[in-house]
Parts: C-alpha cells; structure tokens; sequence
C-alpha cells in the first residue's frame, strides 16, 4: 500500500521532497500548508510537510528531529511588506501558511505594539508580486511570490530576521508531521532518502543562504520558543509533538 505523503509547491521545499513524486512506495500530493493540514487531519495523508504551529495545535503528532524548513536569520521567501509614514491599521494576510500568519501576529504584538491602531482587521488576499498596489497598511507574502515580490514604496520586513531580533534564536517554518497512526517505520526512512537526494540539488534559486533543511538543537529550541509565544497569545494549544529521534524512538 502507498504511504500518502504531501509537501508544499514552493522551491523552498525542494530540498526535502527531492524525488518523492517518481517514489514507487509514495503517493505524493503537493498542495498550499494550509490545504496540506486540511488533508494531514482528515487522515488524507500519512505525512507532511506542514506549517510548524500544527504541531502546537492538535495533539498526537510525530515530528522528524533533524529535518525541516528554517532559518538562522533571513529566510527571504516570507515577508511583510509596510506601508510607510503611517499606523498599521490593516493586514493583508496570504494565509496560505498558518505559521507564517501567527508568526506575523506574534512580532506585532511583541515588536510593534505601539504602532498599531487602536483595532487591526485582518484580511485574506490572493498571492500578489505586486503588494504596493494593495490598500492595505501591511501585507503579508510567503513562497514564491513573497521572494519575488516586488516592493515598491513599502518597508519590508524578513519575518526570519524579526524573530531573530525578538529572541535570538532561529526560525523553524515547517516540520514533517506524521499522523499519529501513521508508520514511522516505513515514513522516516523515505523522507530522509528524500533529503540526501535534496542536498545533491544544492542551493534553492533565490534563499542561498537563507533556507536550511538539516535541523539542530538551537532550530529546536526556537521552534519551543514559537510554540510558547502562540500559545501565550491563545494561537496555539499546550499540544506537542513527539520528536522521532530514529524511526523507531521518538522523545517529546
């Protein structure tokens, strides 16, 4: 039987779904982290590349330790871009990653709470190069469009960078999640095939430099550290997942 496995569309991905497509073992589905969740808690899918704050959200989960979508500073394929010279009143929200979204909530809350109206009303918009050209005071872009996007007036803001300026720490954007009755016997070891297969591809056009794959022990403790502020800002629940140290241990 297959294992049904989803990833995300973006290039930042390559590198961990390397071959997974032309996998005789795989039936694998790429689709946005927000639709992958949809199916990963339906029971769609076996396993998946996910945003990371759903493994904050239900319980259950088994994470990979050492394989993962981070970034030490900048991550340049997720950014907000500001309107100048006034309040942040409004937010256009590409939702299509969950993290990307409570990460930007966080940094609001936490960085620039006093530049903030008095009510902030969130909005979601379709994928966009073009941000300058939306009236919103703040938007938020993620993947392909929000590397390419073209700026225009606007400030931006790297959401990598600003969690570093926040905590010090790095930032995990996505984690494979299995389903808790998924078999991690059989999934690890195919996704970590995937992986030497990605590092063969070498950098991703465009986040040189930026995007990491193999996680540490820091990556970890800023992806703790995430799951603390969400869920002091109800974003998240107590939920935690248990991180498979090999296919057959897994620690919490």
């Amino acid at each position: 039987m297959s294992i049904r496995i989803g990833g995300v569309p973006y290039g930042v991905g390559a590198p961990l779904l390397a071959g997974l497509e032309s996998d005789p073992a795989v039936d694998f589905v790429t689709a946005t982290p927000a639709r992958l969740i949809e199916q990963l808690r339906a029971g769609q899918l076996d396993a998946a590349l996910v945003s990371s704050i759903e493994a904050a959200r239900v319980p259950g989960y088994r994470a990979l330790t050492t394989l993962g979508i981070a970034c030490k500073r900048e991550i340049r394929s997720v950014r907000a871009f500001r309107k100048k010279g006034a309040p942040i009143r409004n937010v256009g929200l590409d939702d299509g990653s969950a993290t990307s979204a409570a990460l930007l909530h966080i940094l609001l809350t936490r960085r620039y709470a006093d530049e903030l109206a008095p009510a902030v009303s969130f909005t979601p918009i379709a994928p966009t190069t073009t941000p300058d050209a939306l009236p919103y005071d703040l938007v938020l872009l993620i993947g392909d469009q929000g590397l390419a996007a073209d700026p225009g007036a606007r400030e931006v803001w790297d959401l990598g960078q600003q969690w570093r300026a926040l905590t010090g720490l790095p930032f995990v954007f996505a984690l494979w999640l299995l389903r808790p009755d998924a078999c991690a016997e059989r999934i690890a070891p195919i996704l970590q095939r995937a992986r030497q297969r990605g590092r063969a591809l070498g950098p991703v056009d465009g986040t040189a430099g930026a995007a990491h794959y193999d996680l540490d022990a820091e990556d970890l403790r800023g992806v703790h550290r995430f799951w603390e502020e969400a869920q002091a800002l109800g974003l998240a629940t107590a939920a935690r997942p248990a991180f498979l140290t090999h296919p057959m241990t897994a620690s919490s």
